[in-house]
């Protein structure tokens, strides 16, 4: 509604058309004011005199609401008032996005009158949406940030400007080319150089539509991921790990063997490595426990030698299911899960002929216990060599019936090992979007350090022009923070509780109302027909005020002033013929 017509910007031309229909109607007559933010205040029939002035502090809005559910909160709330003469009126540019007029169940005690605004020009560059091609940003490293860009307008663009802010600071300007009603996918290289909380801006110049120049997004750039490998004393298999996480920077890498074991440290690190383990004590079973219901991701290697027993006491605590006996047939991994999503981004495209670990010794599992398991890999016989099972505070536990011993397997030689590893450590971050849409009860999940027992949860703008308390609900390992609607501006904020920010997170307004289509009067018309509506009906916005047609179309044509005319032709004609004929 930000649109300008010949009289100047759509959403004043509506509320000068509301201020018509009102005037239609005595003093005495009852009104509803409804807007896309579905206010309580609005909930209610007023004077006339309380509508005008609501309608005065009426303001643009990045709410969005289909014609059904705008019909639906209207038509409630007249039939609860017990009016005999219920109407609606609704003004609107009748955006085709918004227009399901298919699912409407209509009332025909509920008198419908459609309004429509039409812009001079349907065109509009927006920003539509952006993503990055890693979950994790690392410090030194360069970032690869695609950014979707839509020209829904008859205008061929080159060399368009798109600028990225980070942090209030230009970060990189870049140029683009879209063709008319097309879409341009942007790719923004830029290296990062700072850690902690990133909230970012990307912008385009466009008018006069504006809301969606700018798309707003957040991530935290964390120095490394916090690793620790526990080596069973008699492992041999420990120096993958060594050599694939000593000296790569997106692991911070400890390792210590299942004697040696300093659990204080558990608090610290967010995924652990059990690698060849032959016997899991009953303390290191309830450390393993806590540590993912905190959140926390493990892998599970099994040793050649491993106690059963023990290790299904782990597995019991954990939700995996248990493991029956081991088996020496030689066998190798059939094919990758590709829909589970731990090789998301590994491979350019699916790939079903590449070469896949050989094993010569595993455990048998019994299948069928547990839901929550994915299965990344099976071997040629059935069997689930690569498993994921996801808690429902997001922390993963991954269970390989295989050992990594060479004479188990030749899964720790074997490409496909580096990039398994990264992937699970990188997935024991809660991955979080970078944005989401204002005005909705959006859940933001962030984990739980125990800090938001201290005091209220914020989620605020930098300065503090804008702070809201979200509800908050506990689930082990985590805070799930629910905004109910109340953040309605587009922008970076803030997640403050302890008297510190922990995380950034960002809004943007809906994008469904960036493609300008509108349905003409005609077009209303004829889905009104298609539709079956027979209460509905449209009324011409032109030039003419809404006063006289409301009033015309309730009361009829009044004619006492062309019976008074022709009255007065009569007496006139009857004059003449009286003196000019004898």
């Amino acid at each position: 509604m930000e649109g300008l017509s010949k009289s100047g910007m759509l959403f004043e031309n509506a509320k000068n058309r509301a201020r018509e229909i009102a005037n239609a109607f005595s003093d005495a007559d009852k009104f509803q004011l409804l807007t896309n933010d579905f206010e309580g205040k609005h909930q209610r029939l007023v004077s006339k005199e309380e509508f005008l002035q609501a309608l005065d502090e009426c303001k643009t809005s990045s709410s969005f609401k289909t014609m059904s559910e705008i019909y639906a909160r209207q038509k409630d709330l007249l039939n609860s008032s017990g009016a005999n003469d219920k109407r609606i009126y609704i003004i609107s540019d009748y955006q085709k996005t918004s227009g399901d007029f298919k699912v409407i169940k209509e009332d025909t005690t509920v008198s419908a009158f459609l309004i429509p605004l039409l812009s001079n020009s349907t065109g509009n560059v927006y920003i539509d949406t952006c993503w990055f091609d890693s979950p994790v940003q690392q410090i030194g490293m360069t970032q690869k940030l695609h950014v979707k860009i839509a020209n829904n307008s008859q205008n061929n663009l080159e060399n368009a400007s798109l600028k990225l802010f980070a942090n209030e600071k230009l970060i990189t300007p870049v140029t683009f080319n879209a063709e008319p009603n097309t879409s341009a996918e942007v790719e923004v290289s830029f290296l990062l150089k700072e850690q902690g909380i990133q909230n970012c801006k990307l912008e385009i110049e466009d008018h006069p539509i504006t809301f969606d120049d700018k798309l707003y997004f957040s991530y935290n750039v964390k120095s490394s991921i916090p690793t620790l490998v526990i080596n069973g004393s008699e492992a041999k298999s420990g120096s993958y790990f060594t050599s694939l996480m000593k000296n790569d920077s997106l692991f911070s890498f400890s390792e210590s063997t299942d004697k040696n074991i300093e659990y204080a440290k558990f608090n610290s690190i967010d995924f652990i490595v059990l690698n060849g383990v032959k016997n899991i004590s009953s303390g290191l079973v309830s450390e393993i426990k806590k540590f993912t219901t905190n959140g926390g991701s493990i892998f599970i290697s099994p040793s050649l030698n491993a106690d059963i027993t023990s290790y299904n006491a782990l597995f019991a605590s954990l939700g995996l299911n248990p493991l029956v006996k081991l088996d020496t047939a030689n066998t190798k991994a059939d094919k990758i899960n590709y829909e589970q999503g731990l090789y998301d981004g590994v491979f350019e495209k699916k790939q079903e002929n590449i070469d896949l670990p050989k094993v010569y010794e595993y455990y048998q599992q019994a299948n069928g216990i547990r839901n929550n398991e994915d299965v990344v890999m099976r071997l040629l016989n059935g069997s689930n060599y690569l498993s994921q099972y996801t808690n429902s505070n997001g922390s993963k536990i991954y269970f390989c019936s295989a050992p990594l011993e060479d004479e188990a397997s030749n899964f720790g030689k074997h490409a496909l090992f580096v990039p398994t590893v990264i992937r699970m450590a990188i997935n024991s971050s809660i991955i979080r979007p970078i944005y989401y849409k204002s005005g909705r009860n959006e859940m933001i999940s962030i984990k739980d350090n125990g800090a938001g027992e201290e005091g209220m949860v914020h989620i605020k703008t930098a300065n503090a022009a804008i702070d809201i308390i979200p509800e908050m609900r506990k689930e082990p390992g985590l805070l799930n923070l629910y905004t109910q609607g109340q953040i309605k501006e587009a922008g970076n904020y803030l997640i403050n509780y302890a008297e510190k920010n922990q995380e950034g997170v960002s809004f943007n307004y809906e994008r469904k109302e960036s493609d300008l289509s509108s349905l003409t009067k005609e077009e209303l018309e004829k889905v009104i027909t298609e539709t079956g509506l027979k209460s509905f009906n449209t009324i011409e916005a032109g030039e003419k005020s809404l006063t006289s047609s409301i009033v015309q179309a309730a009361e009829g044509t009044k004619l006492w002033k062309l019976f008074l005319i022709l009255t007065i032709v009569f007496i006139l004609i009857e004059i003449l013929l009286i003196r000019l004929l004898k």
